[in-house]
């Protein structure tokens, strides 16, 4: 071997044991990085899943929280129904409940046991809650030793009392804590990823690099022993790449979808915080409007009671003011069943023009002096497929919110006209014909705050009494049932606009206007109506409430129609087939064994001739076509209500048989 030989197998020996040197520290560092990717990726799940179990800790409480408040609640409305009827079961019922929220408090109590902080607002919350607690049965003690009027002084004082708002500021407080604590924790969680994401791509470029560079030295290294080595080498470099880099990816996409797994999770929990609130929100309102009321015709009839067992000269007046609050409640039951779509449905053609005028003198009896009522017809005699009484209702709502908005005094403008639309031009409407009605005040206008929350159940700008914030989510509810859209513009200190749109009907439009009811004057008794029958009719009546049963045959026979009762569906044929004489079927709509219409249709060629109207306080998923056109009274009613129903169902049957007959 030659002396230059020497010297280039010397060089390449060199060569070849420095890239051998150099593979060796590109392996220990690619192992270094490996290492540190394994150590973040698992420090990242470790503060992950203790961000998730801080995220449900968080929920427990809330919930825990607001369970609490609707204890708290429960009992206090039971101690109040206790109160009125001293009915012991009731007073069982109010120790129950306040059992059950302080089982409530001491499970919120325990689950707050790792924040000193919460323990302070915790133990505040117990201390509160007991005088309440002590309030509340001094109360219940009254009832018990059947001091009925101290009970319900007791109970008129503490319903209002600072334990009471110490409570509900407390459990607001509580719940207010842990949402920021719920949104720090959240971020804090957030970051950590962003931040471990990060460094972690950071090491795995640096890792890809380090793998690349061990590669080209190796190719480099091989290259000596031939080109086909050296091909064999990178063949098998790139196989182990590809083989790395899908590791990688699976690894990446199982991690991403563990993720957004968590993620869903802990989103569905916090919708369900958020349902119950809601739910928590809606129970109140709505005790709150019954109660008062109830506590109208409770302690009206109480009163009468009271007077005529003494002589008494005010029993009447009394029990007109029981009426009043009773009507009420049916007004606040009507508008909720209109709010949740319970209700169903009767429409007609209905010529909105002429439905306006027709409700003129309604609107100024309504209204009164001091607010000028203009309408304008511009709407081509374009009908609308439409509830007319609940038009009229959602009208008549939007004319008392305009009077109060103008405080008494201003000009309210009612527009009726047609427009066509492109499809979403307004809200979700489809492209089509619309019929327009525009309600305009020259009031107060409202704030963007108000405008936002406006169709919100139980949200009201009137003072305590005044209003229950059913009015506009009622007529929400109604104009979207009937396939339209609602509208607002306003401008604070220059009025509102309050714009319906609704579908136009090509059929003919009902000429005959139904008169809708004049509401009771603000200040005036309401007025016993006179119901007298014009003639005798064979009735049979068919309902399962055994109560409401009495009361009808009650005022049918009050009336002078000679009836039959009947408390069972399924035994309608046999009732049927004991009578001498039916000229009217009067049922219940919603019944076990079959609904009212099911029962009618099942009697068939027996009811030939024979009127049909339909009594219902819920009729639940029923349309108005099962009704088969005949007559719905709805419940609560007044003899003499009643009274006009039978007589149009009767009126009405005649008709449709003569029409049969030509």
């Amino acid at each position: 071997m030659s002396e230059g030989q020497v010297i280039v197998l010397e060089r390449v020996r060199r060569v070849t044991n420095w890239r051998i040197l150099v593979l060796g520290l590109l392996a220990m560092l690619g192992l270094g990085v490996l290492v540190a990717i394994i150590v973040l990726q698992q420090r990242t799940d470790q503060e992950r899943d203790r961000a998730v179990a801080l995220q449900q800790h968080t929920f427990e409480v809330v919930i825990r929280a607001n369970q609490l408040s609707v204890a708290v609640s429960a009992a206090e409305a039971a101690l109040g129904r206790y109160v009125v009827s001293a009915d012991k079961t009731l007073g069982q019922q109010y120790s129950a409940q306040w059992g059950r929220a302080a089982e409530q408090l001491a499970r919120l109590q325990q689950l707050t046991r790792d924040s000193p902080r919460q323990q302070g607002q915790i133990a505040q919350l117990r201390r509160a809650f007991e005088v309440r607690g002590r309030e509340l049965s001094e109360t219940a003690l009254y009832s018990t030793y059947k001091r009925h009027n101290d009970a319900w002084g007791s109970y008129y004082r503490v319903r209002q009392s600072p334990a009471r708002q110490a409570v509900e500021t407390l459990l607001t407080r509580i719940v207010d804590s842990e949402r920021v604590l719920l949104r720090d924790r959240t971020r804090a969680a957030g970051d950590l990823i962003d931040n471990s994401s990060f460094a972690s791509r950071i090491l795995t470029g640096f890792g890809v690099m380090i793998v690349v560079g061990a590669v080209l030295l190796g190719w480099l290294a091989i290259a000596a022993e031939g080109e086909r080595a050296a091909a064999d080498a990178e063949a098998t470099a790139q196989r182990e790449r590809a083989a790395e880099l899908q590791l990688a990816v699976d690894a990446a996409t199982a991690d991403l979808r563990a993720e957004a797994h968590e993620r869903a999770h802990a989103e569905a929990q916090l919708r369900q915080v958020q349902k119950m609130e809601a739910v928590g929100q809606l129970t109140g309102g709505i005790a709150h409007d019954f109660n008062n009321m109830l506590a109208v015709v409770l302690g009206g009839l109480e009163l009468a009671k009271r007077h005529l067992h003494t002589g008494g000269p005010d029993a009447q007046q009394h029990i007109e003011n029981a009426m009043e609050g009773a009507n009420r409640a049916a007004a606040l039951t009507r508008r909720l069943l209109a709010f949740s779509r319970s209700e169903p449905l009767l429409p007609e053609p209905v010529e909105a023009g002429g439905l306006i005028a027709g409700m003129s003198d309604l609107l100024d009896r309504t209204l009164g002096d001091t607010i000028k009522v203009k309408t304008r017809d511009a709407g081509k005699q374009w009908a609308v497929w439409v509830d007319r009484h609940q038009l009229e209702n959602a009208l008549l709502n939007l004319a008392v919110n305009a009077r109060d908005a103008m405080e008494g005094r201003g000009t309210l403008t009612i527009t009726t006209d047609g427009a066509t639309l492109e499809a979403n031009q307004v809200g979700e409407c489809p492209a089509g014909d619309y019929v327009t009605i525009t309600v305009a005040d020259t009031g107060c206008g409202m704030t963007p705050e108000v405008l936002d929350r406006v169709f919100e159940p139980f949200f009201t700008t009137k003072p305590v009494g005044k209003g229950t914030g059913l009015g506009l989510s009622q007529i929400f509810g109604f104009v979207r049932q009937s396939g339209g859209e609602i509208g607002i513009e306003t401008v604070l200190g220059g009025g509102t606009k309050v714009m319906v749109y609704l579908p136009r009907h090509t059929g003919e439009a009902a000429t005959e206007a139904l008169e809708a009811p004049a509401p009771a004057p603000a200040l005036a008794a309401p007025v016993m109506e006179e119901a007298v029958p014009a003639k005798v009719y064979d009735i049979l009546v068919v309902e399962d409430d055994p109560r409401v049963l009495g009361a009808t045959v009650g005022a049918l026979q009050e009336l002078g129609h000679r009836v039959t009762s009947c408390s069972d569906p399924l035994a309608a044929p046999v009732a049927v087939a004991g009578m001498a004489s039916l000229d009217l079927v009067i049922s219940d709509v919603l019944m076990p064994g079959q609904t009212g219409p099911e029962m009618i249709a099942s009697l068939g060629e027996r009811l030939d001739g024979v009127a049909v109207l339909f009594v219902t306080g819920f009729a639940g998923e029923a349309e108005a076509d099962m009704f088969g056109g005949r007559g719905v009274l709805r419940k609560p009613f007044t003899m003499a209500s009643l009274s006009r129903a039978v007589n149009e169902a009767v009126e009405y049957e005649a008709r449709r048989g003569t029409q049969q007959a030509a």
